[in-house]
């Protein structure tokens, strides 16, 4: 169990917040198919929730993952990318039943980017290339685009978030209610960091 607590471990949340530059009028559903690395060939794959595409286009659908394992595989989190599709599925049963999605676009991610961001957060419109011959706009329309934001953060210890709320009752000099620095956010950054120092 030991050496379980030893090992890195960070907190990664996507969201997919809009879309906008989406001429696709459908009965159907739009969502978005996010795909991360799991190491080992293998991928995660976390569907937003289902928007009419004659909606506002917005979702605002967030999904936090803690990622623990070897530096080596830390490492190789950070090195990968996420990939964004927009997909569209068909909400008419056929026959008793709803078929999969098609895919109409589709947008890559480093997680690299977003390490060297300020506060390891990136909040960026990515543009959904398409890979079929179905349209999603017209030729001289703009391409479809797709908000997203990726945090990286590193959890807070027990035992470190004991000595700071020790720290901060005995000096009271931040104002911060209940003892804990909400101020403080320098130290994630720290812990980050130094976790990142072994590689």
């Amino acid at each position: 169990m030991d050496s379980f607590q030893q090992l890195p471990s960070l907190c990664c949340e996507i969201q997919t917040i809009r879309a906008k530059n989406i001429d696709f009028k459908s009965t159907g559903q739009l969502f978005v198919r996010s795909y991360i690395s799991a190491g080992n060939n293998s991928k995660i794959r976390i569907n937003s929730k289902e928007i009419s595409p004659n909606s506002d286009l917005i979702w605002n659908d967030s999904t936090s993952l803690d990622c623990s394992g070897s530096l080596d595989s830390v490492d190789k989190l950070m090195q990968g990318n996420v990939v964004f599709e927009l997909r569209w599925r068909n909400t008419v049963s056929i026959l008793g039943r709803i078929g999969g999605s098609q895919l109409l676009g589709r947008a890559e991610v480093p997680w690299k980017s977003v390490f060297e961001s300020p506060n390891m957060e990136l909040e960026k419109w990515v543009v959904m290339i398409s890979k079929s011959r179905r349209r999603v706009h017209d030729e001289g329309a703009k391409p479809p685009m797709v908000q997203i934001s990726m945090k990286i953060r590193a959890p807070v210890e027990p035992k470190t978030a004991e000595r700071r709320r020790t720290r901060t009752a005995k000096w009271n000099e931040c104002g911060c209610e209940d003892g804990v620095c909400e101020s403080c956010a320098d130290y994630d950054i720290f812990a980050i960091g130094a976790a990142l120092e072994g590689f």
